[in-house]
């Protein structure tokens, strides 16, 4: 199989990992948590398309965010996308680690005021990024 067939393979089953833990929330009754975690992917998408839109926002963090991007959407990785949970690992500390320099740079209140998503959920990237 090429890397684009291993790489099909990966994001499906990260999407069925994903679905999975948003049905099991649900099943416990955790509603608010379920679509917290639903909505946590297309936030994160929103947010850099809005980052990288504002003009405060200074050149070098929209560049590092563009690389961000172009990064996860090449098919190859550091570590391939296609073992479970250890594939997306690289990708979450990429994430963490991007978000991390721009909160540092006192991005803060732009990101705050360009999150999307629910309160809760921004409370946890920060706290993940800090």
């Amino acid at each position: 199989m090429g890397v684009w067939a291993w790489s099909l393979i990966g994001v499906g089953v990260f999407l069925l990992l994903y679905a999975a833990f948003v049905v099991a929330l649900l099943i416990a009754g955790r509603r608010e948590s379920a679509r917290a975690l639903a909505g946590f992917i297309p936030d994160c998408l929103v947010l850099c398309g809005r980052l990288l839109r504002d003009p405060r926002l200074p050149r070098r963090k929209k560049l590092l965010l563009g690389a961000l991007a172009g990064y996860l959407a090449l098919p190859f990785d550091l570590v391939p996308d296609f073992i479970p949970i250890v594939g997306q690992l690289d990708d979450v500390i990429l994430v963490a680690l991007v978000l991390r320099s721009l909160l540092r740079g006192g991005g803060e209140t732009l990101v705050r005021e360009h999150w999307p998503g629910p309160d809760s959920t921004l409370a946890i990237v920060l706290r993940l990024a800090a």
